[in-house]
C-alpha cells in the first residue's frame, strides 16, 4: 500500500493553537494588555499597532496580528532572570542553547564582569553609568564603534548617533549592513532612493505580486494576508526562490474562516526555483523575454527613464543557453513567467535577504528595479518596489542617522542646530568595525539591542573580533548568546532596558512603507529598567559635559523629535506627533508620480553582469526558521520544514544519492571559513543548492563583503560534504 503524504500547509489550526498556548503561558491578562496597547508591533518591519490600536494597521484592518508579533511580546513580559543565576560561571551560561536564553527571564539589573573575571556581578545604575562613561572616556574615540539592532526607537537612535559623533567617531552603523544595505544601495543608483516606492494600500490594487528570495510565511506572516487577496481577486502571485517553501505554495490564514475551513488558500500561482545565486540570470532572462514578446513600456521608458540603450544591447549579447545554464531554469518557464507579467496591470516586485546576501546584492535589486522600469510598474499606485525588511525600526534607525555616512545636507544642519563639528573622516560599516577590531585597532564598544556576535559570519572570527575589544557596553531587554560568547578578558557592561510599551515618553518607529508609528509606552513591568534614551543621555552628560549639546534636555522626548524634524528631510511631521497623534508617510518616499530622486528626476537602467557561479561544489544558504526572529530562537523545530531540528542540511535528493547520502544522516559540511555537523535532510531544492539554519551555519559563511553594500554572502556560500 502507497502511503500518502500530506502537504505541508502553512499557518492553519496548529499555529492559532501555538499562539493561543503562548499566549496562555503569558497570562492572558498580560497579553491582552500588551497586544492592545497603543505600541507599534516589536516583530518585523511590515508594521502594526500604533495610535490605531495595537492589532490594527494604516488600513484599519483588525485584527493585524501575528504569531511573530505575540512571540516578540511573550519575551517582554517574562519576569526578571532569578540573581542566582549569575552565581553560575560564564562556562555556565555559554553551554545554554539560544532558545533557553531567551527563556531566562528579562533582565532586571545591570551587569558588570571586571576584566579577567569568569561571571557576571549585578550592580547599580550609577555604578554602571559612571563606569561606562569613565572607559568611554580612556578611549580614543576612533579606536571605539556605536553598533544598533532594528529594534530601538527613533529617538533613541538619533541620541545615540548624535552621542557617538560628538564623542568623536563616526563608527557608526546598524543591523542593516548585515541585511539590506545592498537594496539602499542598489535603489540609489536606479530610483535616486533607499525604500519601498508603495504604501500597504498599493498591495490592494496589484494584481501581479512577485515575492522574491524571501520566505514570507515564516518571516512576514501578515504579507500573506495580502498575496491571498491578490489571488483570491484573480491576480497572480509569482514567487522565485530555489527552495520550495510550503507556506508560499498554500497557506491556512487564521483571520481568514473561509481559509482555515478549506485547509489553506493557494499563495503562489506560478513557482520558479533558480540555482542559489543565479538571480541576476533569471531576471535578465525575463527582461529579455519581455523585449522578445513585445510587452515592454516604450512610452514611459521613453519619457521617465535613461540608459536605456546599454541595458538593451547587453541583453541582445546575453544568449537563452547562458541565461538557463546558469539559472537551471529552462526558456519555456522564464518566457511562460514572462508572458504573465507582461499581461499584469499593475505589479509590485517585493524581495528580501535571498536577494541582498551576495557579494553581487547590489547588482541583484538594480536587476529587479530594470524588469519593474521596462514595464513602467514604478512611479504610480498599485506598482512599484517592496523591500521586506526585518526588524520593526530598523528601516527608522537608518532614516534617522545610525549610519557612518550621512548626506551632506543632514551633517550640516546637525552641525549648524547643535553648535558643534563633527569628524570629517568616513566612519566604518558593521564588518569594517569587526576586523578592526580583530585587528586590535579597537577599545570599546556600544552595542544597543541585537546579538552583533550571534549575527555576524564565519563564528571563530566572530568571537576573535568581539573578544579583542577590551570595553563592550550592551543595552538590551533579555540576555542573549552575543552577552556570553566573544566577552575575552576585557571588561563588560550589560544594561538592562525598557521594552518599546514599556517607555516613559511616547516613542515613534517606522515601517517598511515608510509609515511613521507613535507608539504610547507606559507599561511597567520591572522596576530597574530604563529606557534606552535616558540611558544614553546620562552617560552624554557624564562623558561630555562641556559640549554644546543639551543631554539633559534630551530626556525628553518631544524635544528629541524636534531636532530630527529640524534636520532629516521627511521627517517635518515628526516634531508635534505626541500631540497630535497624527501618524504619517514620510515625504517624497512614495512615488506614486514618475518623479525619482536622481539627479535629472528619472530612473536609471544599469547594465548587471551576471555573477560567475562555482560549478563543482554545492552552494548554501542560511535561511530562518519558522520559530525563529532573527537570531532568537522561540522553537527548536521548524514545523513548515517537516519539524526539522537546528541542525538540519537541506539538500536535493539527486544530490543526495550522488554524494550516497541518506535521510536522517549524520554528515560534516565544510566550507573555506568552518565545518559544521548537520543532520541530512531532502528538500524541494534545485540540484547543487543547500540550506541550513542561521545562525548555527555562520561558522561556514566567510567576511568576504559585496564590495558596494558591504553585507556578507549569507546567501551563497562554497561548501561541500566532508565526512559521510
Amino acid at each position: 500500500m502507497v502511503e500518502v503524504v500530506k502537504p505541508v500547509v502553512g499557518g492553519g489550526p496548529k499555529k492559532v493553537l501555538y499562539t493561543l498556548a503562548t499566549i496562555g503561558r503569558m497570562g492572558v491578562g498580560k497579553a491582552a494588555k500588551a497586544l492592545t496597547a497603543k505600541n507599534a508591533c516589536k516583530a518585523c518591519a511590515y508594521g502594526m499597532g500604533g495610535q490605531r490600536g495595537g492589532m490594527t494597521n494604516e488600513l484599519d484592518e483588525f485584527p493585524s496580528v501575528c504569531n511573530k508579533s505575540v512571540q516578540a511580546q511573550s519575551s517582554d513580559v517574562q519576569p526578571a532572570i532569578p540573581l542566582p543565576i549569575f552565581d553560575h560561571p560564564l562556562t555556565d551560561l555559554q553551554e545554554l542553547t539560544g532558545k533557553e536564553m531567551e527563556h531566562l527571564g528579562r533582565l532586571g539589573t545591570p551587569l558588570f564582569k571586571p576584566a579577567n573575571a569568569d561571571r557576571f556581578t549585578p550592580v547599580s545604575w550609577d555604578f554602571a553609568l559612571e563606569h561606562a562613561a569613565g572607559k568611554l572616556r580612556e578611549t580614543q574615540p576612533s579606536r571605539s564603534f556605536f553598533y544598533s539592532s532594528g529594534r530601538s526607537s527613533n529617538e533613541a537612535g538619533f541620541v545615540f548617533q548624535l552621542l557617538a559623533r560628538a564623542y568623536g567617531t563616526n563608527n557608526v552603523n546598524n543591523c542593516s549592513y548585515y541585511c539590506h544595505q545592498a537594496t539602499s544601495e542598489g535603489l540609489a543608483t536606479t530610483i535616486g532612493k533607499g525604500t519601498a516606492t508603495i504604501e500597504l494600500e498599493d498591495l490592494t490594487g496589484a494584481d501581479l505580486i512577485f515575492v522574491i528570495g524571501a520566505n514570507p510565511s515564516s518571516n512576514h506572516p501578515r504579507f500573506i494576508h495580502m498575496l491571498k487577496n491578490c489571488r483570491e481577486s484573480g491576480g497572480q502571485v509569482i514567487v522565485i526562490n530555489p527552495a520550495k517553501e510550503p507556506g508560499l505554495v498554500k497557506f491556512a490564514v487564521p483571520k481568514s474562516p473561509s481559509s482555515m475551513l478549506k485547509g489553506g488558500s493557494d499563495i503562489a500561482s506560478d513557482y520558479l526555483q533558480p540555482r542559489i545565486g543565479s538571480d541576476i540570470a533569471l531576471l535578465k532572462g525575463l527582461a529579455k523575454a519581455v523585449l522578445e514578446l513585445g510587452l515592454e513600456d516604450r512610452t514611459f521608458i521613453a519619457n521617465h527613464t535613461q540608459n536605456f540603450d546599454r541595458f538593451l544591447a547587453d541583453l541582445a549579447e546575453l544568449s537563452w543557453d547562458d541565461i538557463t545554464a546558469t539559472s537551471g531554469l529552462g526558456r519555456d518557464e522564464i518566457v511562460r513567467v514572462a508572458a504573465n507579467y507582461g499581461r499584469a496591470k499593475n505589479a509590485v516586485f517585493a524581495w528580501g535577504m535571498g536577494m541582498t546576501h551576495h557579494v553581487h546584492g547590489v547588482e541583484n535589486v538594480e536587476a529587479i528595479a530594470n524588469l519593474a522600469m521596462l514595464r513602467g510598474m514604478l512611479g504610480r499606485q498599485f506598482a512599484g518596489l517592496l523591500p521586506l525588511r526585518g526588524h520593526s525600526n530598523v528601516q527608522g534607525i537608518g532614516t534617522i542617522g545610525v549610519k557612518p555616512v550621512l548626506a551632506k545636507d543632514v551633517l550640516a544642519k546637525m552641525e549648524a542646530s547643535f553648535g558643534v563639528s563633527f569628524p570629517q573622516e568616513r566612519g566604518y560599516d558593521t564588518m569594517a568595525c569587526l576586523k578592526a577590531a580583530e585587528a586590535g585597532e579597537i577599545d570599546s564598544a556600544v552595542i544597543m539591542g541585537g546579538n552583533l556576535w550571534g549575527a555576524t559570519p564565519d563564528t571563530a572570527f566572530a568571537t576573535r573580533a568581539m573578544s579583542a575589544v577590551g570595553f563592550k557596553l550592551f543595552l538590551t531587554t533579555t540576555l542573549n548568546m552575543g552577552h556570553v560568547h566573544g566577552l575575552g578578558d576585557g571588561e563588560v557592561l550589560i544594561l538592562p532596558v525598557t521594552a518599546r510599551d514599556e517607555e516613559w515618553q511616547p516613542t515613534t518607529q517606522e515601517s517598511m512603507f515608510n509609515y511613521v508609528r507613535l507608539s504610547d509606552g507606559g507599561i511597567c513591568r520591572l522596576e530597574n529598567t530604563r529606557p534606552e534614551s535616558w540611558i544614553l543621555c546620562e552617560i552624554g552628560q557624564r562623558l561630555l559635559p562641556q559640549s554644546a549639546i543639551d543631554f539633559k534636555a534630551f530626556s525628553g522626548h518631544s524635544r528629541i523629535r524636534e531636532a530630527i524634524a529640524a534636520v532629516v528631510p521627511g521627517m517635518e511631521d515628526l516634531a508635534d506627533i505626541d500631540v497630535a497623534k497624527r501618524e504619517f508617510h514620510i515625504k517624497q518616499r512614495v512615488l506614486h508620480t514618475p518623479q525619482f530622486g536622481t539627479a535629472d528626476g528619472k530612473a536609471h537602467f544599469v547594465v548587471t553582469p551576471m555573477p560567475v557561479l562555482p560549478q563543482e561544489r554545492l552552494t548554501l544558504a542560511t535561511v530562518r526558521s519558522e520559530g525563529q526572529f532573527n537570531t532568537i530562537i522561540y522553537e527548536e523545530k521548524d514545523s513548515y520544514r517537516g519539524n526539522a531540528g537546528r541542525h538540519a542540511v537541506f539538500l536535493n535528493r539527486g544530490d543526495m544519492e550522488r554524494f550516497g547520502v541518506e535521510e536522517g544522516q549524520s554528515i560534516t559540511v565544510a566550507s573555506a571559513a568552518g565545518r559544521m555537523p548537520g543532520v541530512a535532510t531532502a528538500f524541494d531544492l534545485p540540484p547543487g543548492s543547500a540550506m541550513a539554519y542561521y545562525p548555527e551555519a555562520n561558522v561556514l559563511v566567510g567576511t568576504e563583503v559585496d564590495p558596494r553594500s558591504k553585507t556578507p554572502a549569507f546567501k551563497s556560500v562554497s561548501v561541500w560534504l566532508e565526512s559521510a
